[in-house]
């Protein structure tokens, strides 16, 4: 009998393979994705000094793991895919709910840019609140990529505490 559906740990998806790979053996996820999400970070912390670089925030999309390495140029981006799709759902759901925060967060920022009178202005309050909620998410992102679904969890709590005491 055949498995229709890759496993991990076996085959194509055999721990060696995945770490050579730069892929976790154990939850079948790359930490290559966060790139997407490290892109937009760096092109907000470079807006007060830089108010053109709104341009560049402005164009950046929300991308899901399957099309960042389907579009990307990491070696083995089937393989990436592959563990994925054998990924425990916990953890891919974990993933998403944080990448769903992160999302809605920089759309936020693009609106606040979009509604602008002059970018130069709010470009350093849009920065400021817009990286001090996705640097941590994209931590959590991490830890989840790594398998602490739990820690996640409590990391989450800790940075949205952190951002409700920076804007009290």
């Amino acid at each position: 009998m055949v498995d229709a559906e890759p496993a991990l740990g076996r085959g194509d998806l055999a721990p060696e393979r995945l770490k050579q790979a730069n892929i976790n053996p154990d939850t079948g996820l790359a930490t290559d994705y966060l790139n997407h999400f490290n892109e937009v970070v760096m092109l907000l912390e470079m807006l007060p000094a830089m108010p053109e670089c709104a341009d560049e925030v402005l164009e950046w999309a929300p991308m899901g793991y399957e099309a960042h390495f389907e579009k990307s140029r990491f070696s083995e981006k089937q393989l990436a895919i592959a563990a994925y799709r054998a990924s425990p759902c916990e953890l891919r759901d974990a993933l998403q709910n944080v990448v769903a925060q992160i999302d809605d967060t920089v759309c936020d920022a693009q609106r606040a840019l979009r509604n602008a009178d002059d970018v130069a202005t709010v470009a350093p309050l849009v920065s400021e609140a817009a990286t001090a909620r996705i640097k941590p998410l994209v931590s959590i992102a991490g830890a989840v990529i790594h398998g602490h679904v739990d820690s996640a969890e409590d990391l989450e709590a800790e940075s949205q505490a952190s951002i409700d005491a920076l804007f009290a």
